[in-house]
């Protein structure tokens, strides 16, 4: 049932149609000549406009990708700059670590050498004190 229905549709909007082209037929101002000249003449021209503007978003699209090859470059540049400041930078914090480490390297071994000097003067006087005890006679008091 659902299908007559779409049919008898259809059947009514092609009959619509052929009326419709008749009554244009009939009723136009120009004749068949002039008609066929005006739509061969739209058509070219419709045609032309196409090709017109495909040319111009050609040229746009070309200018699109101009510019975003541009815009890939700037930004490419920018963060090789930017890779580079953060190398330096790296770079002068390891410099400064190492000289920091050496700075506390030498003063460890001035400390080491210091405590050395000390231990030995300190070795040095308790040998010479057990020298000097053990050189001197034995008084023993009852």
């Amino acid at each position: 049932m659902a299908d007559e229905g779409k049919n008898y549709g259809l059947a009514w909007f092609l009959a619509g149609l052929g009326v419709g082209a008749l009554v244009g037929i009939l009723y136009a101002p120009k004749s068949g000549r002039e008609t066929r000249e005006d739509l061969a003449k739209g058509a070219r021209e419709g045609t032309e406009y196409l090709k017109a503007r495909g040319r111009e978003a050609a040229e746009n699209v070309g200018a699109f990708v101009d510019k975003s090859k541009e815009q890939v470059s700037a930004f490419v540049d920018k963060s090789k700059d930017q890779v580079g400041e953060y190398v330096d930078r790296g770079r002068d914090v390891i410099d400064r670590g190492r000289a920091q480490w050496e700075e506390f390297v030498e003063r460890g071994k001035n400390l080491v050498a210091d405590q050395t000097t000390k231990v030995s003067a300190a070795v040095d006087a308790g040998r010479q004190a057990y020298q000097t005890t053990a050189n001197e006679p034995e008084t023993h008091e009852y």
